[in-house]
This record gives structure tokens, C-alpha cells and sequence, in this order.
């Protein structure tokens, strides 16, 4: 698997960098192109970038892990809230960040454990079906965890409203499959349900436990 990462400029009084991720396929020599996106942030401070425009929460309609409609807005409404797009079939990043975020939470008294939601959007929906996503969040990640697969269009565009690049996963010719998706987590506030915080793909398990309990406030880390 070759990876390539794109660096944004996120300006304003000083520029932060934010890096986005492609990654491989599952199997073979695979090579992947990069996101664009354009993002605009106060600063980056650790592992948070606190947004100076934070994102409006898509509008999306999909299908959750036993087949049923899911409404994002309507099912997130009020609550903390992390939204990341990847795909099953993710030979690192994917099942890193869910492992990541997954440790942190059980770090957190229950009551603040019962309140976070934590969202997978499939990049792969062809693969990544309603089932495939039922058997993998508990192992990648957590139990609780929300997987949603659906329309790829849909999701793209969802996506697009998050500044995150995704394209279609390609067949190449030795029969891998190449998926590029952006790396971010976004976090949404339930105070405003805005997505005001990113986190990138080297964000650790320490890092989002040390930021959760403020996030579950809607507060900034």
C-alpha cells in the first residue's frame, strides 16, 4: 500500500497545517490519490483544531447497521458528537481512529459514556453493508459506535459539506481495491450541534481522552 497526505493551510491571525489522508486498498501493490479541502481553523493547539467556521451537520439520510433509516440530524440532535468517514476494509488508519476513540470513551464515567455518539460513514458502501458494519465496529471499535452505509453520491456529498475528499473505491487491474478518503474526525457540539473541532489521523487515544470530557460540554479543548 503507497499513501500520499495533503497538507492544508487553515489561516488566519497564524496558519495551521491540517493533514488529510488517502488510504490503499486491502490487498496488492495499491496506490491512492489525495483529498482536497479547504478548511479554516483559529489554530491548532495539540491535537485539536478548534474551527473558526465550524461546520453546519450534513444533512444526511442513511441506512445504520440493522438496515433502518438513520437521519444524522435528527438521531445527533443535542448530543456530542464524532463523525468520521471510512471503510472496513481500511488496512490501518480506519480501525486505528475507531480503536482510538473507542479507548477513550470507556476512560469516561458512564453517564458521560452514555451521552457521546460516535458515527462511521463508509467510504465503500458497495462492501460495507449494513451487516459488514454490524460484525465490524465492535472488534474495530465499540458496540455503541454507529455505523451507516447507503448511496455512495449521498455520502460523497455529505462529505463535501465536512471538507472531506472521498472517491469511489477502483478495481484495478490485479483485483485490489484502492479507497481514498479523507483522515478527519469531526467533533459537534450539543450545544450547538456545529462541527467545531477536528482531529487528524495521528490524533492517540490519550489525545481524545484528554479532550472528551470538554467536548461532551461543548466546550473547547
Amino acid at each position: 500500500m503507497r499513501k500520499k497526505t495533503l497538507t492544508v493551510a487553515a489561516a488566519l491571525a497564524a496558519a495551521a497545517a491540517l493533514t488529510l489522508t488517502a488510504c490503499g486498498g486491502d490487498s496488492g501493490d495499491n496506490s491512492s490519490k489525495s483529498p482536497v479541502a479547504d478548511v479554516s481553523a483559529q489554530g491548532k493547539t495539540k491535537a485539536a483544531t478548534v474551527l473558526d467556521a465550524p461546520f453546519k451537520k450534513p444533512n444526511l439520510v442513511l441506512k445504520d447497521t440493522k438496515g433502518k433509516s438513520y437521519d444524522l440530524r435528527e438521531e445527533t440532535k443535542g448530543k456530542p458528537t464524532l463523525i468520521y468517514f471510512g471503510y472496513t476494509n481500511c488496512p490501518d488508519v480506519c480501525p486505528l481512529t475507531m480503536s482510538n476513540i473507542a479507548i477513550a470513551k470507556k476512560a469516561l464515567p458512564k453517564a458521560d459514556q452514555d451521552k457521546l455518539r460516535v458515527v462511521f460513514v463508509t467510504t465503500d458502501p458497495e462492501r460495507d453493508t449494513s451487516a459488514e458494519l454490524a460484525k465490524w465496529l465492535p472488534s474495530a471499535g465499540d458496540a455503541s459506535f454507529t455505523g451507516l452505509t447507503g448511496d455512495f453520491d449521498t455520502i460523497q456529498a455529505g462529505a463535501r459539506q465536512l471538507g472531506i475528499g472521498i472517491e469511489a473505491p477502483e478495481k484495478e487491474k490485479d483485483g485490489s481495491i484502492t479507497s481514498m478518503h479523507g483522515a478527519q474526525v469531526i467533533a459537534f457540539s450539543p450545544k450547538t450541534d456545529a462541527g467545531y473541532v477536528l482531529y487528524g489521523e495521528d490524533t492517540t487515544s490519550d489525545d481524545y481522552a484528554k479532550d472528551l470530557p470538554k467536548l461532551i460540554k461543548g466546550e473547547n479543548p
